[in-house]
C-alpha cells in the first residue's frame, strides 16, 4: 500500500501535463500589454497629428491676423484661439480634451531678412509661435493595473508651430507699376543707398520687385510658363503709342512726349495706338521677365520689362529716361492703369490687382489736354469732389483717382521718392487745399501700411516718412511690396 502511494506521488511529480498553463497566462498578459501599448500609443500618435495640424492652423491664423491694418496683440491671440483645439475653437476635437494654447508674438530677424518688417504689423511683430498641449487618457495601459502592473493613466501631448506674417504664395497678381519720369527724376540722389540718378535707382527697385514675384505657376516653372504674377509698366508723362517700343527695345531711346491725355474714369480699357498718347510702356501684362520662370531667379534680359527697367546688361539699354517738359500730372495715368487692371482681372477671375505708384508727389502740370465734358471725379476719404481733368487741384485729383482704384478692389501702393512737405501749388480750392506732396501720396495709398517713403533720399531728406514702414531703401521698399502679395506661412521652430 505504501509503495502504491509512493508510486502515485512519483507519477504526479513527474507528470508534465498542464505545466504550460502558467506560461500561457503570463504570455496572455504580455500580449495583452503589448496590444494595449500599441493601441494606446497608436491613438496617442493620431491625437498628436490632430494637435499638430490644429497648431499649424492656429499659427497661420495668427500670422494672417497680424497682417491686418487693425491688428492688435489681443486680436491676433483671439484669431489663434479661434483656430485652435481649445473648447470653442474651430478645431476643437473630442480626441483632444482639455487642450490649451499659448501664443507668443515675436519680431524675428530671420523673417525681417525675407523683407517682412516688424513695423509692417501694427503689433510691431512679424511672426507668431503657438504651443498647444492636450492630455489624453490611456485605456489598455492603465487597465494593466488589474494584473498588478502599474502604467500611466494619461499622456500629455505638446505641439509647436511658428508662422511668419507673410511669405507664402496665394493668389496670382496683376501688377501695374506707374513710374514718374518727369524732369526731377533725372536729378542725382547722393544718398548711400542710391548714388546715381533718381530714375536709375527707382528702376533698380522695380527690378528687385520683378525678381521677387512668381511669373509662372509652380507646375509650369520647368516647362512652358503659365502666367501667375503678371506685370505691366506705366509712366507719366504719357508717350506716343506707336513709339512706346523705344523704351522696350535695344537700343532704348525716349519716345515723343505729347501733352497729357485724359482717359475717362472707369472706361473699358483699349490700348492707345498710332500717334495717340499712352501711359502704358509695355504691351499688356507680361510673365516673361524671369530667366528661371520662378521667384528669385535672374531677370530675362530679352524681356521688354527688363529692358524698360534697365536690366538688360547692355550699355545702350538704359530703360526709362526723364525727358521732362510736361510737368507732373498723374491722375490720368492712374485711371489708365486701373482700366487696364480691370481688363486683366476679367481674364483671370482668381487674380488680384495691385497698383504701385512711385513719384515725388508734386503735381502741377500746365500741359493737360481737356477734352469732352468735365466730369465729377467722385468722393474719396475724407469726402471731397474735384473736377477731372483740370489744371486745378491736381494732387487732389490724383488722390481721388487712387481712391477710385481702391474702391474697385485694387490694392494701391505709393512710394514717395524725395517728396516734400510743401508743394501741390495748384491745390488752392479743394477741401484738401494746401496739402503737401508727401500728404498726397499718403492719402493715395489703400492703407497706411501701403505707403512707403525713401526718407533718406538726398532731395528733401527726412521731410516725408512712413510710420508703418520707416527707414527702408528703395530696394527694400519694393521687396516689401512684393512680400505683401503673399500670405502667412509656416517657418521652422526656433527661428531667430
Amino acid at each position: 500500500m505504501k509503495n502504491e502511494k509512493q508510486s502515485f506521488l512519483l507519477k504526479v511529480w513527474k507528470n508534465e501535463d498542464g505545466q504550460i498553463l502558467p506560461w500561457m497566462v503570463l504570455l496572455v498578459i504580455l500580449f495583452l500589454g503589448m496590444a494595449g501599448l500599441s493601441l494606446d500609443l497608436g491613438h496617442a500618435y493620431v491625437c498628436y497629428r490632430e494637435l499638430q495640424a490644429s497648431t499649424d492652423a492656429a499659427a497661420l491664423a495668427g500670422g494672417y491676423a497680424m497682417s491686418l491694418s487693425t491688428a492688435t496683440s489681443a486680436s491676433v491671440k483671439t484669431a489663434v484661439s479661434n483656430a485652435s483645439s481649445v473648447t470653442g475653437g474651430q478645431n476643437a476635437n473630442i480626441n483632444l480634451p482639455s487642450a490649451a494654447e499659448t501664443p507668443t508674438l515675436e519680431c524675428l530677424a530671420t523673417v525681417t531678412s525675407m523683407g517682412i518688417n516688424c513695423s509692417a504689423s501694427p503689433t510691431g511683430d512679424n511672426a507668431i509661435q503657438v504651443v498647444q498641449t492636450a492630455v489624453i487618457p490611456t485605456y489598455f495601459i492603465s487597465g494593466l493595473a488589474a494584473f498588478g502592473v502599474h502604467g500611466a493613466s494619461s499622456i500629455t501631448l505638446t505641439a509647436e508651430s511658428t508662422a511668419a506674417m507673410r511669405g507664402a504664395t496665394n493668389s496670382p497678381y496683376n501688377v501695374a507699376i506707374v513710374i514718374d519720369t518727369t524732369n526731377s527724376m533725372g536729378n542725382s540722389d547722393t544718398d548711400a543707398s542710391c548714388g546715381s540718378t533718381r530714375i536709375y535707382c527707382a528702376l533698380q527697385g522695380v527690378q528687385t520687385l520683378l525678381e521677387s514675384l512668381s511669373p509662372c505657376t509652380a507646375a509650369s516653372e520647368s516647362g512652358t510658363c503659365v502666367g501667375f504674377d503678371t506685370v505691366s509698366l506705366f509712366t507719366f508723362p504719357n508717350i506716343q503709342a506707336n513709339q512706346a517700343a523705344d523704351d522696350t527695345t535695344c537700343p532704348t531711346s525716349n519716345p515723343p512726349i505729347p501733352n497729357y491725355t485724359t482717359p475717362a474714369r472707369g472706361a473699358a480699357w483699349t490700348a492707345p495706338t498710332g500717334t495717340a498718347g499712352t501711359y502704358q510702356v509695355t504691351s499688356g501684362y507680361l510673365d516673361d521677365f524671369s530667366s528661371t520662370n520662378a521667384a528669385g531667379g535672374a531677370l530675362s534680359t530679352s524681356s521688354s520689362l527688363t529692358i524698360a527697367t534697365g536690366g538688360s546688361g547692355k550699355s545702350n539699354c538704359q530703360g526709362l529716361q526723364t525727358p521732362g517738359g510736361d510737368g507732373t500730372y498723374y491722375a490720368a495715368a492712374i485711371y489708365a492703369a486701373q482700366s487696364s487692371l480691370a481688363l486683366a482681372a476679367s481674364r483671370n477671375s482668381s487674380s488680384q490687382n495691385a497698383l504701385i505708384i512711385l513719384s515725388d508727389g508734386d503735381a502741377s502740370s500746365t500741359k493737360i489736354t481737356v477734352t469732352g465734358t468735365v466730369q465729377a471725379a467722385g468722393t474719396g476719404t475724407p469726402a471731397f469732389t474735384v473736377a477731372y481733368p483740370s489744371t486745378t487741384d491736381q494732387c487732389q485729383q490724383a488722390i481721388d483717382a487712387a481712391k477710385y482704384a481702391t474702391a474697385q478692389g485694387t490694392a494701391v501702393y505709393t512710394i514717395a521718392y524725395g517728396a516734400a512737405n510743401s508743394g501741390c501749388s495748384t491745390d488752392t480750392s479743394g477741401p484738401l487745399k494746401g496739402l503737401s506732396p508727401c500728404t498726397a501720396l499718403q492719402d493715395m495709398a489703400s492703407t497706411p501700411a501701403n505707403f512707403y517713403s525713401d526718407a533718406t533720399a538726398s532731395q528733401n531728406k527726412g521731410q516725408c516718412t512712413s510710420s508703418s514702414n520707416p527707414s527702408l531703401t528703395l530696394n527694400q521698399i519694393f521687396q516689401n511690396v512684393a512680400t505683401s502679395f503673399t500670405v502667412s506661412r509656416l517657418i521652422p521652430n526656433g527661428a531667430k
